[in-house]
């Protein structure tokens, strides 16, 4: 059972082109108050922290420690909102912020923020210290990442390291890092490394059991135009060395779309990677062939997709239903108590979005209109992902799962920026239109049909099948797809299904001896949008 995680370690029409289930408008949808540009070199003196004592955050917001000059590139070279003030007017802000929309504010812990040597240290316990029934974290989901990060993946799906999508086995000794898959003509496709080969060392240190985390991690999530030295050994156990240097890469998060012809039956395949807007031409192109086409059945391998904007896999979940999902409710956001009044449901999306200018269009998209889709997953099938599964369970279209469980985040939130980080706490939570929201430990492949099922559960019909990684995403020997072949011709499983070594579910920044999962948290979310600003 893998994790995935990327290669490089997704307010109003903006805004509600964004929430991940992401960015938009001439901020990218953060919220950040456009307080002018003051960079005097005399801040105020620090706020003064009182137990339970929250004021509105709005008070500490782009007071900074190290304020930003000059002119923001991504937002018309606009004057940074940045002030100078003091660390600790950061924490107050993020303290106050927490307070005022964290879904689960009531479980933070009301700490003096004097007692964290860093702002993000801070940050990083403004959470939930619950867990889900399995005995997970109930919010495994809180990141931060740099201003100039976010923008470049938010928008572009560009990420700095190697072109490797990870799937992550093992995080502790014994260590397994295989790869997903490789992006083109990135430094890795250019080396040799493909789908199935495993990290054995990073710059002469044994990835597998070596106590030096500090190197891995290095290897692992690199800045642009590091080398670093790797050894992988394929899966026929051929050993690559081969140094890695990384650069910025641009996602494809639309791939192998085909149609191919199973027991007199078409079928239609695409790999979706990342709700992005830079994948919405190709999500067309792709229905565009399976309705050209008149497949009779859909498989979505989306067993690597860890997110997105919400608007866009309701835009997906239309391209699979058809005038049936018009109209009706998709997702429905729940907020904490103090938020209740802001409460939105977003429809099934039928129209074209022109991101540059962030607005809808009067196209329309392709659909295929099926009464049942088959959805290839893992542990790496995440959010808003999980929107598309729940969103068409609940208008009665019948989804089947192949592979194992997924992430389990019925959960989102809106990017906050302040004094050029970026933010993600938990906001929301999600149900669909039946008002099913109860899978924080993921959607499973029951083997079990849904006829005559009372309300639903998170179990999901389908087969539990281990993924493959001896053979190329797209092929119909590769297991799960085989698997989807094999229920839509015969209706029954693979009679025997192994499952890879189960992925380690400790806190991934714990010391002794666990590796750091590269990832990038606007891939690894769910991006909300609010649906009053749909006409804009």
């Amino acid at each position: 059972m893998q994790r995935f995680f990327s290669f490089s370690t997704g307010i109003l029409l903006s805004l509600l082109l964004v929430a991940c289930g992401g960015g938009g408008g001439s901020d990218n949808n953060l919220t950040s108050s456009p307080t002018p540009n003051n960079n005097s070199s005399e801040p105020p003196p620090a706020p003064t922290w009182t137990f339970n004592v929250y004021p509105p955050s709005d008070q500490f917001i782009n007071f900074c420690a190290d304020p930003r000059s000059g002119g923001d590139p991504y937002n018309n070279y606009q004057p940074y909102p940045d002030k100078a003030g003091t660390a600790m007017h950061e924490k107050m802000w993020l303290r106050s912020f927490t307070n005022e929309t964290y879904l689960w504010y009531d479980e933070v812990e009301d700490n003096d923020p004097k007692q964290f040597d860093s702002v993000t240290a801070y940050f990083e316990q403004l959470k939930t210290n619950e867990q889900t029934p399995n005995g997970a974290d109930k919010d495994q989901f809180h990141f931060y990442e740099s201003y100039e990060s976010f923008q470049k993946q938010a928008q572009s799906g560009v990420s700095t390291g190697y072109g490797i999508g990870w799937a992550v086995i093992s995080t502790t000794p014994p260590r397994n890092f295989t790869v997903a898959f490789v992006e083109p003509n990135s430094p890795a496709a250019n080396a040799g490394i493909v789908r199935g080969d495993k990290i054995t060392a990073i710059d002469g240190v044994d990835f597998i059991a070596s106590p030096d985390t500090d190197t891995l991690n290095a290897g692992l999530s690199p800045s642009e135009s590091e080398p670093h030295a790797f050894v992988f050994e394929s899966v026929a156990g051929e050993q690559k060395e081969v140094t890695l240097t990384s650069m910025d890469i641009e996602t494809t998060p639309v791939r192998r779309a085909q149609v191919l012809e199973s027991n007199n039956r078409k079928v239609g395949y695409v790999q979706y990677n990342q709700f992005i807007p830079t994948a919405q031409q190709g999500l067309i192109d792709a229905f565009s062939l399976f309705r050209q086409q008149q497949i009779d059945d859909l498989v979505l391998d989306m067993r690597y997709n860890g997110g997105g904007r919400v608007i866009m896999a309701a835009q997906l979940g239309f391209m699979v239903a058809g005038n049936q999902s018009l109209e009706r409710v998709f997702t429905t956001n729940t907020l904490n108590d103090k938020r209740q009044a802001e409460e939105r449901s977003t429809e099934f999306e039928s129209r074209v979005i022109d991101w540059p200018n962030n607005a809808f269009t009067e196209q329309l998209l392709p659909s295929v209109s099926l009464p049942r889709v088959y959805i290839l997953t893992t542990r790496g099938t995440a959010s808003a992902s999980e929107n598309v599964i729940n969103g068409l369970r609940g208008i009665d279209v019948e989804v089947v799962l192949i592979g194992d469980a997924t992430r389990g985040k019925p959960y989102g939130f809106v990017p906050a920026q302040n004094c050029g980080t970026v933010y993600y706490t938990i906001q929301f939570a999600s149900e669909n239109a039946k008002g099913f929201g109860d899978y924080a430990d993921g959607f499973m492949p029951s083997g079990a049909s849904s006829s005559g099922e009372i309300g639903l559960t998170a179990n999901v019909p389908g087969c539990q099948v281990s993924d493959d990684f001896s053979q190329p995403l797209g092929s119909q020997q590769e297991a799960l797809f085989a698997a989807a072949l094999q229920h839509i011709e015969t209706g029954t499983c693979p009679a025997q299904a192994q499952f890879a070594p189960a992925a380690n579910t400790q806190r991934l920044n714990q010391q002794g001896g666990a590796v750091t999962v590269p990832q990038h948290p606007a891939r690894d979310g769910a991006i909300w949008m609010f649906p009053e600003e749909r006409n804009q």
